[in-house]
């Protein structure tokens, strides 16, 4: 079905998923221009105002008719985070890598002149420990990525940076571009990491915990992240004299903290008893490299869900996290204090968790 193109402004690469349709509907609220661009459509229904369109970024000819009249392209669409989907390297490359070369090269094509990248913790984080690190920063080599998404991340994270100032066809401006790097994302309706938590700890798979109880990590609420999507958009622009143009920025609550203290209110929360079984890093490390070692061997067979990778026991084992400043300052990003209550009753909403159990008052008298 062909869409009106006149009035359209925002375009969200994988606005699918949760975060593009979480910003797509606060966009809603300054703007009735939303353009929702995924090979899949949203679980929520679609609000008056946002257009779904399906599309795949590895296909050049599709993008190009996605953005055409855009003002500004949020390119959050990715593959290979987590789980299994980490082990598919040639579809991380495709849509990572080539998906943002088209992404890019139509902006370009079509005199799109903003774009805001959302890139990851990881592109300078492989395992090393890091305590209040900023933006100056390098890059990982290359070759020391432990994952391939980590990897295809930092490669089209360069290249959106070094495409700020592409001088756009057809027009007298260039292309604005800037990359934000948040922490793991969190909230009600997370679709990727919460479920294969909660579906351990229902399964009584998550009976231990791993790692120095001293090491920090970080997490960002999805509400907090759609607020510095916005406010980078906002920092491109000529009114802001463009001052985020070519700039990283790592995004996070701003309150690192124990990865599984930060999960305890959610395991509790659900009538369940937190582990007090710890072991060392090393020992789970092992087991996840073995466990990839068997899913390379089977995964064709059998593409089973692993239960960690190497890169997430680094991600949730090893201390990693970054100062906020550059974002306040010249973002104006701050976050707002929120917790994993709402994520909870979420959970219980949809019949999740032990069922609380009655008073004796409420029991029946034999």
């Amino acid at each position: 079905m062909e869409v009106n193109r006149k009035d359209r402004t925002f375009l969200i690469t994988g606005g699918g998923g949760y975060l593009g349709f979480r910003l797509a509907c606060a966009l809603l609220k300054t703007s009735s221009n939303v353009v929702l661009l995924d090979v899949r459509p949203p679980s929520q229904e679609l609000p008056e105002g946002i257009i779904f369109m399906r599309a795949d970024i590895r296909n050049y000819t599709q993008v190009e008719k996605a953005v055409r009249g855009v003002n500004c392209v949020f390119h959050i669409a990715s593959y290979g985070m987590s789980g299994r989907e980490q082990l598919n390297r040639k579809l991380i490359e495709e849509v990572n890598v080539q998906g943002t070369e088209n992404i890019l090269r139509a902006c370009v094509a079509h005199g799109v002149p903003r774009l805001v990248y959302t890139s990851t913790y990881n592109v300078v984080f492989g395992g090393q420990e890091i305590k209040d690190g900023d933006e100056s920063l390098p890059y990982l080599p290359l070759h020391l990525h432990p994952d391939h998404y980590s990897r295809t991340k930092s490669i089209a994270e360069m290249q959106v940076l070094k495409a700020n100032g592409s001088p756009l066809n057809n027009s007298a401006g260039v292309l604005q571009t800037c990359a934000l790097r948040p922490a793991g994302i969190y909230g009600p309706g997370e679709e990727r990491h919460l479920p294969r938590i909660v579906s351990y700890i229902e399964n009584g798979i998550f009976r231990f915990v791993y790692g120095d109880p001293d090491s920090l990590v970080e997490f960002v609420h999805v509400d907090n992240l759609v607020s510095a999507h916005m406010l980078a958009a906002e920092a491109l622009t000529e009114k802001r004299q463009h001052c985020a143009a070519g700039q990283p920025y790592f995004i996070s609550d701003g309150r690192p903290v124990n990865n599984f203290e930060f999960f305890r209110p959610l395991v509790e929360g659900l009538g369940y008893s937190f582990p007090t079984l710890r072991l060392p890093i090393s020992l789970i490390y092992l087991f996840a490299f073995l466990t990839e070692m068997v899913h390379h061997i089977v995964g064709r067979i059998y593409n089973f869900q692993p239960l960690l990778t190497r890169t997430e026991v680094y991600k949730t084992g090893v201390t990693h996290y970054f100062s906020m400043r550059k974002a306040r300052e010249e973002l104006g990003y701050e976050p707002k204090p929120y917790d994993l209550e709402d994520v909870v009753q979420w959970f219980r909403g949809r019949g999740h968790g032990k069922k609380r159990i009655q008073s004796s008052s409420d029991e029946r008298v034999n």
